[in-house]
Protein backbone atom coordinates (compact mmCIF):
# COMPACT_ATOMS: atom_id res chain seq x y z
CA UNK A 1 0.00 0.00 0.00
CA UNK A 2 1.38 3.42 -0.93
CA UNK A 3 1.57 6.32 1.55
CA UNK A 4 -1.28 8.00 -0.32
CA UNK A 5 -3.47 4.90 -0.12
CA UNK A 6 -2.69 4.40 3.57
CA UNK A 7 -3.36 8.02 4.56
CA UNK A 8 -6.52 8.20 2.43
CA UNK A 9 -7.80 4.96 3.97
CA UNK A 10 -7.07 6.16 7.52
CA UNK A 11 -8.81 9.51 6.97
CA UNK A 12 -11.81 7.85 5.28
CA UNK A 13 -12.20 5.27 8.05
CA UNK A 14 -11.88 7.93 10.77
CA UNK A 15 -14.70 9.98 9.23
CA UNK A 16 -16.93 6.96 8.62
CA UNK A 17 -16.40 5.70 12.19
CA UNK A 18 -17.14 9.14 13.64
CA UNK A 19 -20.21 9.43 11.42
CA UNK A 20 -21.59 6.14 12.70
CA UNK A 21 -20.84 6.87 16.36
CA UNK A 22 -22.42 10.33 16.14
CA UNK A 23 -25.40 9.16 14.04
CA UNK A 24 -24.67 11.92 11.52
CA UNK A 25 -27.16 12.45 8.71
CA UNK A 26 -27.09 14.34 5.42
CA UNK A 27 -26.29 18.00 5.94
CA UNK A 28 -24.07 17.39 8.99
CA UNK A 29 -21.10 19.72 9.18
CA UNK A 30 -17.71 18.08 9.71
CA UNK A 31 -14.70 20.22 10.57
CA UNK A 32 -11.24 18.81 9.87
CA UNK A 33 -8.08 20.21 11.36
CA UNK A 34 -4.88 18.64 10.09
CA UNK A 35 -1.13 19.05 10.38
CA UNK A 36 0.67 17.47 7.44
CA UNK A 37 3.89 18.14 9.35
CA UNK A 38 2.70 15.79 12.10
CA UNK A 39 1.46 13.16 9.61
CA UNK A 40 4.96 13.11 8.11
CA UNK A 41 6.54 12.76 11.56
CA UNK A 42 7.58 16.38 12.00
CA UNK A 43 6.52 19.17 14.33
CA UNK A 44 3.25 20.99 13.69
CA UNK A 45 3.77 24.15 11.67
CA UNK A 46 7.37 23.41 10.70
CA UNK A 47 7.38 20.90 7.86
CA UNK A 48 4.24 21.35 5.77
CA UNK A 49 3.78 18.70 3.06
CA UNK A 50 1.45 19.96 0.29
CA UNK A 51 1.19 16.51 -1.32
CA UNK A 52 -0.16 15.00 1.92
CA UNK A 53 -2.55 17.95 2.14
CA UNK A 54 -3.97 16.97 -1.24
CA UNK A 55 -4.45 13.36 -0.14
CA UNK A 56 -6.25 14.33 3.07
CA UNK A 57 -8.46 16.98 1.42
CA UNK A 58 -9.41 14.58 -1.36
CA UNK A 59 -10.34 11.82 1.10
CA UNK A 60 -12.44 14.19 3.22
CA UNK A 61 -14.23 15.62 0.19
CA UNK A 62 -14.96 12.14 -1.19
CA UNK A 63 -16.58 10.95 2.05
CA UNK A 64 -18.52 14.19 2.45
CA UNK A 65 -19.86 13.88 -1.12
CA UNK A 66 -20.90 10.26 -0.54
CA UNK A 67 -22.63 11.05 2.77
CA UNK A 68 -23.91 14.55 1.82
CA UNK A 69 -21.95 16.13 4.68
CA UNK A 70 -20.71 19.72 4.67
CA UNK A 71 -16.88 19.64 4.49
CA UNK A 72 -15.08 22.29 6.56
CA UNK A 73 -11.29 22.66 6.74
CA UNK A 74 -9.64 24.57 9.58
CA UNK A 75 -6.65 26.78 8.78
CA UNK A 76 -3.73 27.27 11.14
CA UNK A 77 -3.23 30.19 13.50
CA UNK A 78 -1.62 32.30 10.74
CA UNK A 79 -5.16 32.77 9.38
CA UNK A 80 -6.70 32.88 12.87
CA UNK A 81 -8.06 29.34 12.45
CA UNK A 82 -10.45 30.52 9.75
CA UNK A 83 -12.16 27.77 7.80
CA UNK A 84 -12.48 26.76 4.15
CA UNK A 85 -16.05 25.84 3.23
CA UNK A 86 -18.02 25.75 -0.02
CA UNK A 87 -19.59 29.17 -0.60
CA UNK A 88 -23.11 27.74 -0.98
CA UNK A 89 -22.98 26.37 2.58
CA UNK A 90 -21.40 29.49 4.06
CA UNK A 91 -24.27 31.54 2.64
CA UNK A 92 -26.98 29.05 3.63
CA UNK A 93 -25.65 28.75 7.18
CA UNK A 94 -25.04 32.47 7.62
CA UNK A 95 -21.34 32.19 8.40
CA UNK A 96 -19.23 35.38 8.42
CA UNK A 97 -16.80 35.41 5.51
CA UNK A 98 -13.23 36.72 5.76
CA UNK A 99 -10.79 37.76 3.07
CA UNK A 100 -7.77 35.50 2.63
CA UNK A 101 -6.63 32.51 0.60
CA UNK A 102 -4.90 29.66 2.47
CA UNK A 103 -1.43 28.60 1.38
CA UNK A 104 0.67 25.73 2.75
CA UNK A 105 2.77 28.05 4.96
CA UNK A 106 -0.09 30.42 5.84
CA UNK A 107 -3.22 28.45 6.48
CA UNK A 108 -1.98 24.90 6.03
CA UNK A 109 -1.53 22.32 3.30
CA UNK A 110 -4.93 20.68 3.76
CA UNK A 111 -7.00 23.91 3.62
CA UNK A 112 -4.85 25.11 0.69
CA UNK A 113 -5.55 21.87 -1.19
CA UNK A 114 -9.26 21.99 -0.30
CA UNK A 115 -9.40 25.57 -1.59
CA UNK A 116 -8.28 24.31 -5.00
CA UNK A 117 -10.60 21.27 -4.99
CA UNK A 118 -13.85 22.96 -3.92
CA UNK A 119 -15.75 24.50 -6.83
CA UNK A 120 -16.53 27.81 -5.08
CA UNK A 121 -14.52 27.97 -1.86
CA UNK A 122 -14.63 30.73 0.69
CA UNK A 123 -13.08 31.41 4.05
CA UNK A 124 -15.23 31.97 7.14
CA UNK A 125 -14.40 33.25 10.60
CA UNK A 126 -15.96 30.45 12.62
CA UNK A 127 -18.50 27.63 12.50
CA UNK A 128 -20.56 25.49 14.85
CA UNK A 129 -19.95 22.05 13.35
CA UNK A 130 -21.72 18.85 14.31
CA UNK A 131 -18.53 16.80 14.47
CA UNK A 132 -14.84 17.07 13.85
CA UNK A 133 -11.57 15.29 13.35
CA UNK A 134 -8.31 16.70 14.66
CA UNK A 135 -5.27 15.17 13.01
CA UNK A 136 -2.05 16.27 14.67
CA UNK A 137 -3.20 18.45 17.60
CA UNK A 138 -4.67 21.36 15.61
CA UNK A 139 -7.28 22.28 18.26
CA UNK A 140 -10.63 22.19 16.45
CA UNK A 141 -12.76 22.42 19.60
CA UNK A 142 -13.62 26.08 19.08
CA UNK A 143 -15.49 25.11 15.92
CA UNK A 144 -17.79 22.47 17.45
CA UNK A 145 -21.20 23.35 18.75
CA UNK A 146 -21.91 22.59 22.40
CA UNK A 147 -21.95 19.97 23.88
CA UNK A 148 -18.81 18.28 22.49
CA UNK A 149 -18.45 14.55 23.15
CA UNK A 150 -14.95 13.05 22.69
CA UNK A 151 -14.84 9.99 20.48
CA UNK A 152 -12.00 7.53 20.12
CA UNK A 153 -12.48 5.28 17.14
CA UNK A 154 -10.25 2.59 15.71
CA UNK A 155 -8.14 5.13 13.82
CA UNK A 156 -5.78 6.56 16.43
CA UNK A 157 -3.21 7.89 13.95
CA UNK A 158 -2.98 9.15 10.39
CA UNK A 159 0.58 8.63 9.34
CA UNK A 160 2.49 9.61 12.49
CA UNK A 161 -0.10 12.16 13.71
CA UNK A 162 -2.48 11.55 16.61
CA UNK A 163 -6.18 11.57 15.77
CA UNK A 164 -8.80 12.92 18.16
CA UNK A 165 -12.48 13.11 17.21
CA UNK A 166 -15.56 14.65 18.75
CA UNK A 167 -19.20 15.12 17.97
CA UNK A 168 -21.87 17.35 19.43
CA UNK A 169 -24.99 16.35 21.27
CA UNK A 170 -27.95 18.45 22.28
CA UNK A 171 -27.59 19.99 25.75
CA UNK A 172 -29.75 18.41 28.45
CA UNK A 173 -32.11 20.88 30.07
CA UNK A 174 -34.63 20.40 32.83
CA UNK A 175 -34.11 18.24 35.84
CA UNK A 176 -35.22 14.98 37.29
CA UNK A 177 -38.70 15.32 35.78
CA UNK A 178 -37.39 16.00 32.25
CA UNK A 179 -37.58 13.30 29.61
CA UNK A 180 -35.02 13.04 26.83
CA UNK A 181 -34.96 11.56 23.35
Amino acid sequence: MTDKEMISAQVTKAILDLSAAAHLTAGAQIVVGCSTSEIAGGVIGHASVPEIGEWVAEAVLNVCRQKSFVPIFQCCEHLNRSLVIPLEFARALGYVRVNAVPKPKAGGSVPAAAWKMIEEPCLVMGVQADAGIDIGDTLIGMHLRPVAVPYRGEVREVGKAKVVCAYSRLPYVGGERAQYV
